[in-house]
């Protein structure tokens, strides 16, 4: 209730020092100050925003064609930290959706830099506006004095070069000696300005420009054609997903029906380090946008499921209804979402069993298919299946021919087509190679004497390998262990084992025997039908039982 003040009422008297409180130093990233100055333009039904960045001067100007603002505007509206325009209307007069809310967002503006100059007009009007001295401002802090003691200073037209001639409208700020200087390369930004700041992209009637050069989803090209797989989240109209998908080469896609408002897309690169933005340590992830403004970074953090895909992951998903009347669920800094905000938690729960578990479930399968190494944590193959799988792809991709040339296609049919009977032979020869030479350990340490049908066969193979060795011109050794359990297989070993009078229990030879033809095939490199892949496997699985009593018996 509004009352009538008299000589001995009191009211709030509020010192620049909150200033600080509020957030003056909560803004310590360029790219955060860049957001801020876009928000702003967009908040003002601009048409363009134009960043003009001089990193020699460590200075940058931004420029919009909102509506500008006039003198009382800019004291009473701008400079009044805290003015939230939603009080009056969701939407600006152009019916864009504010992405202001608090009113302190300018703070970034307003102190990342020595000196700030703001000028801004209406349209038919001159310009207004005010010099920011931060030193000076400092010192007002330190003198506790309040607002109304601490001025403006005067502003001068030269400071913004030709940036005044034809603008009939809108807001103009020079930024002078940037805190920590301007780090990032023009190509960084241009990226970042892509990544982020959605609604300049998403919008035809809202362009940015960064020296001149207007930011278009064509700044992320690297970053797509990095990309093989695409999950489309409740088919979201996007133009980087429109490009991904027309100029660039997906291995594989899908479309994702959700419900409650949520949309976006989730992308997946061939490797982690192809998220790396430019070599600066930072990474492009899956990012949360509320009214097309980045809220929080990374939200697959706040979810973690421990899965390798994870780390491969980028995208945006959009979902505007945590930007409601009854709660403000966005921190001082309007860089994240209040974490234990119910709504939220909310979503999240809902992203990571809706949405993350089908691309987990699809991101494996996927990269079996094309030969690139899975998840390991998932266990829908065996382990055994998954390194010979891996295995594979090394070797395979050693075989790959150019880009360019007219047989890649082809070729790579050719190697696919090995795929699913490399991964069982490359495993089911491991298994012949580590159990036959177990098998021969075991003989040797049994003392079992060769019979005469294995010293028959022993020296069969060694007159066979001799005149192959003479054909070849070859004088080298070729077995590691040149003795005579060398050159007999299963069936051989086999025959050994079962000979032995108090091991008889054992009977590998009836195995062996059946082992034997399947193995020579696999160890021939020949490809195996389904049923003889059903009999080795069946097969080995007896030998592998009875092979693993013997040794555990072993003297």
């Amino acid at each position: 209730m509004t009352q009538k003040a008299k000589k001995e009422d009191f009211s709030f008297e509020i010192s620049l020092s909150v200033l600080n409180h509020l957030g003056r130093n909560l803004y310590r990233s360029f790219t955060t100050v860049l957001g801020e100055a876009i928000s702003n333009a967009w908040d003002a039904d601009a048409t363009e925003g134009h960043i003009h960045i001089n990193k020699t001067k460590n200075s940058f100007l931004i420029k919009d064609t909102g509506d500008g603002m006039t003198a009382d505007e800019f004291q009473n509206k701008f400079l009044k930290i805290g003015y939230s325009k939603r009080k009056i209307s969701e939407t600006s007069p152009g019916g864009r959706p504010y992405i202001g809310r608090k009113g302190i967002g300018k703070l970034a503006l307003l102190s990342c830099a020595e000196k700030i100059t703001v000028i801004s007009k209406k349209k038919g009007q001159s310009y207004i506006g005010g010099l920011i001295d931060n030193g000076e401002l400092d010192n007002a802090i330190d003198e506790d004095l309040t607002p109304q003691e601490y001025l403006l200073g005067r502003w001068k037209l030269e400071t913004f070069g030709d940036l005044t001639v034809k603008h009939t409208k809108g807001t103009i700020i020079h930024f002078k000696n940037i805190h920590d200087g301007i780090r990032n390369s023009l190509e960084f930004l241009k990226k970042i300005v892509a990544l982020y700041f959605r609604f300049s992209l998403i919008d035809n009637n809202f362009k940015i420009f960064i020296n001149k050069e207007k930011i278009t989803h064509e700044c992320l090209d690297d970053l797509a054609e990095k990309t093989q797989f695409l999950w489309e989240i409740d088919d979201i109209e996007d133009p980087y997903i429109a490009r991904l998908k027309k100029k660039f080469t997906l291995k594989e896609s899908k479309k994702i029906s959700v419900k409650g408002g949520i949309k976006g897309f989730i992308a997946s690169v061939e490797k982690p380090r192809d998220l790396n933005i430019f070599g600066t340590g930072e990474k492009v992830s899956v990012d949360l946008f509320v009214n097309g403004r980045l809220r929080e970074r990374d939200i697959l953090r706040h979810i973690p499921t421990a899965r390798v895909a994870e780390s491969y992951l980028y995208g945006q998903i959009h979902y505007n209804a945590l930007d409601d009347k009854q709660m403000d669920r966005f921190t001082s800094s309007r860089e994240g979402i209040i974490a234990d905000d119910p709504k939220y938690q909310e979503f999240l729960n809902y992203l990571r069993d809706k949405i993350i578990s089908k691309i987990l479930a699809d991101w494996d399968p996927w990269r079996r298919k094309h030969r690139e190494d899975g998840d390991s944590e998932d266990t829908s193959i065996s382990r055994k299946d998954r390194k010979a799988g891996e295995l594979y792809n090394a070797v395979s991709a050693e075989y790959g021919l150019p880009k360019d040339s007219k047989n890649r296609k082809k070729i790579d049919g050719w190697v696919d087509d090995l795929a699913d009977d490399a991964t069982y032979n490359f495993s089911s020869y491991a298994e012949c190679f580590i159990s036959e030479n177990l098998i021969r350990r075991f003989i040797q340490e049994e003392k079992v004497e060769l019979s005469k049908e294995a010293t028959s066969k022993y020296k069969e193979w060694e007159k066979k390998e001799d005149e192959n060795k003479n054909k070849g011109n070859l004088s080298i050794e070729i077995r590691k262990n040149n003795t005579k359990l060398s050159y007999l297989a299963m069936d051989d070993l086999a025959n050994l084992v079962d000979a032995k009078k108090d091991l008889k229990k054992a009977s590998l030879a009836r195995d062996a025997a059946e082992y034997k033809p399947i193995r020579d095939a696999l160890a021939h490199t020949a490809l195996l039908t389904d049923k003889a892949k059903a009999r080795l496997t069946a097969v080995y699985s007896n030998i592998k039982d009875r092979l693993k009593t013997l040794l555990a018996n072993s003297k």
